[in-house]
């Protein structure tokens, strides 16, 4: 939801992709990135084929993965910026696949005729702002010494795709390189490579309606926060709430069957002995008998919204020492 140029991204080059594999594979060298074609043919066409279609079912699934992580940049900044910054680092990732093929064959004395196809280039240079904004959340550890982070998957996918070609490297470094060019804000790059206003009001009137998906009407509607982290810590907070006022209701129709009353030994056994004992010496002390705890009247509020009745609320945050969450969870368990 939100994101029609993410979901285009994910289906069409893959749609593509899987029809070249399986059933058009004689089409296949249209969609090839040489570079020796573009050089000395001027067959500049196949810097848009070759650069947006990847031929190998490998890089597809990683891409894909990767396109859907990055979701959350079209959600933050919009359509167009997150189109702007696709374009931009389309093109800056193309001239720099020419300097670092020259740049290698020049050091090293190897000659590179083709590389990896496909939409790799943008996809690498959306790591920048990925390590730059997103805020890095631990999750676990690994034998107690490795961290695992909320950016983990990210990284292993885009390791996973760095490996998977031999040249694929070029690719990465200059994703990397136009991601930071695009990022930054003393080139200025972000000002002269951004798509215009009325190209984006045509595709917004014609793709994205296509694209674009419709709200979940059987959900409770939350705020969407603006990382992935903070959208699933929304999800798991309903959740929490769907569950205890599922609970509520069940202990309701319970107490209703049972005639309104809650055993309260079971909640709090050492208070009652200890009550019980008192009374059997015959010889209360102020000094023994702790003094009332004053009870909040909106904790109190709060329990008797979820279904308890005043009494026991107050039984259970005097007993709970004031503490809501302790008092809910007896009141909910028992």
């Amino acid at each position: 939801d939100k994101a029609p140029l993410s979901k285009s991204l994910l289906l069409i080059p893959s749609a593509i992709s899987i029809l070249l594999t399986l059933l058009f594979q004689h089409y296949q060298k249209f969609f090839a990135y040489n570079l020796q074609a573009i050089k000395e043919d001027f067959q500049i066409w196949r810097l848009v084929c070759g650069r947006t279609v990847c031929l190998d079912l490998k890089d597809t699934f990683c891409s894909s993965l990767l396109i859907y992580n990055f979701r959350i940049f079209e959600r933050r900044y919009g359509s167009r910026k997150f189109s702007s910054f696709l374009l931009g680092a389309w093109m800056l990732s193309a001239l720099f696949d020419l300097l670092l093929v020259e740049l290698a064959q020049y050091i090293f004395g190897f000659t590179i005729n083709s590389l990896p196809s496909g939409f790799l280039g943008p996809v690498f240079a959306l790591f920048v702002p990925f390590y730059c904004s997103i805020p890095r959340v631990q999750v676990t550890q690994v034998l107690g010494h490795f961290s695992i982070t909320n950016k983990t998957l990210v990284y292993i996918l885009g390791l996973q795709l760095l490996t998977s070609g031999s040249y694929i490297w070029i690719l990465a470094l200059s994703g990397l390189i136009s991601g930071i060019c695009y990022n930054s804000s003393i080139l200025k790059v972000h000002q002269i490579l951004c798509v215009p206003s009325w190209v984006a009001k045509i595709f917004s009137w014609t793709l994205e309606p296509i694209f674009s998906s419709a709200e979940p009407t059987n959900e409770i509607r939350v705020g969407m926060g603006a990382t992935v982290d903070i959208q699933r810590q929304q999800r798991m907070e309903l959740l929490d709430r769907q569950i205890m006022m599922s609970q509520v209701a069940q202990m309701r129709r319970q107490r209703q069957q049972q005639g309104g009353m809650i055993n309260w030994n079971r909640l709090f056994p050492p208070l009652r002995h200890r009550h019980n004992a008192n009374y059997q010496d015959h010889r209360p002390s102020d000094q023994e008998t702790p003094p009332p705890t004053e009870v909040s009247e909106e904790q109190v509020a709060r329990l008797m919204e979820m279904g308890f009745s005043r009494g026991d609320a107050l039984e259970a945050l005097r007993a709970s020492n004031n503490d809501l969450n302790v008092a809910t969870n007896f009141l909910l368990q028992h």
